[in-house]
């Protein structure tokens, strides 16, 4: 099935922003691949024809797609995920980890497999599917290959600006997978990735249903992705909230520049917009941990440092 155009890999994409995102980037003419096992929200049960659903949809508008039913939360489902990808399209060049639980328990009633689970899919989850793309990544760029390469997170609002009550697992998973975005900009940096996280909020999906006054569009957060997966973009390491047709860069645990539209943003409306609000620099930012120590020629001597304890 393999065609042109970038293949990008959408996890939880069977239904809410992931299926969004799906269809956003296949309409933007790139292979997807749409896993989603078919669990309700609290991870129980399974359909496959959630995810299969998708694909028929995009094939239906002229796209391609593959469906793929694993859990994130399993290391060799997400191996198999990162294949098939490969095996259907001859390459992979993007992530989107979407995929999320839910188990809404205030802490003093929240069980231990309630906590355990959601922080397996949402988590764990993130690191098991980009370990994997990320060893394909490794072997193609030791064989030469210098194609962009990026991988886009998912965070909530619950887990950076305003945790909710009775989210302890959900809210300390969104906000472990925000820290580990940084991570990642700095480790895979080298392979020529990119790796960035979206922080969707007040968006209406199944997880949301029970909360008041949540009416937002989930489509209004697939351009931002597209922007971010697409050859060419210049970020890393940042992580964006969105909220409706604003775009809110993020520092730590706090809000920075934002930049908003009447309408929804288009890709090239962000490419032009994004580049330009000041963003931290993750390596500027370890440089300053340590302390200064590495003088002007402190981001080249960190990456050598970064390079030599990662081969090592």
């Amino acid at each position: 099935m393999a065609t042109g155009g970038r293949t990008v890999l959408v996890t939880g994409a069977g239904r809410g922003i992931g299926r969004a995102e799906a269809l956003h980037l296949a309409a933007a003419g790139m292979n997807v691949v749409v896993n989603d096992p078919g669990v309700q929200t609290d991870g129980s049960g399974g359909d496959a024809r959630v995810a299969a659903a998708v694909v028929e949809e995009i094939r239906a508008a002229g796209g391609a797609a593959v469906a793929d039913t694993g859990s994130v939360a399993d290391w060799a489902d997400a191996r198999a995920m990162v294949e098939r990808a490969v095996d259907a399209f001859g390459d992979l060049h993007a992530v989107v980890n979407n995929a999320a639980i839910e188990a809404n328990r205030g802490v003093e009633r929240l069980t231990e497999a309630e906590f355990d689970d959601v922080v397996a899919v949402k988590l764990k989850g993130t690191a098991a599917v980009t370990h994997w793309a990320a060893a394909h990544w490794r072997d193609r760029h030791a064989a030469g290959d210098r194609t962009d390469r990026a991988v886009v997170n998912t965070a909530s609002g619950s887990g950076l600006l305003n945790p909710l009550p009775g989210q302890s697992n959900y809210a300390a998973a969104n906000a472990g997978v925000a820290a580990m975005t940084i991570v990642h900009a700095l480790e895979l940096g080298r392979r020529g990735v990119r790796v960035n996280c979206v922080s969707p909020s007040m968006v209406r999906t199944r997880l949301t249903r029970a909360v008041p006054g949540v009416d937002g569009d989930p489509a209004a957060v697939a351009p931002l992705v597209a922007y971010l997966v697409g050859d060419g973009c210049p970020l890393t390491g940042q992580v964006l909230s969105v909220r409706g047709t604003t775009v809110t860069v993020n520092h730590g645990w706090a809000a920075g520049a934002r930049i908003a539209t009447a309408d929804r943003w288009t890709e090239p409306e962000l490419a032009t917009a994004l580049p330009d609000l000041p963003m931290p620099d993750p390596f500027a930012a370890l440089a300053s941990a340590l302390g200064g120590a590495l003088g002007e020629a402190g981001r080249a001597r960190l990456e050598a440092m970064i390079a030599a304890g990662l081969d090592a």
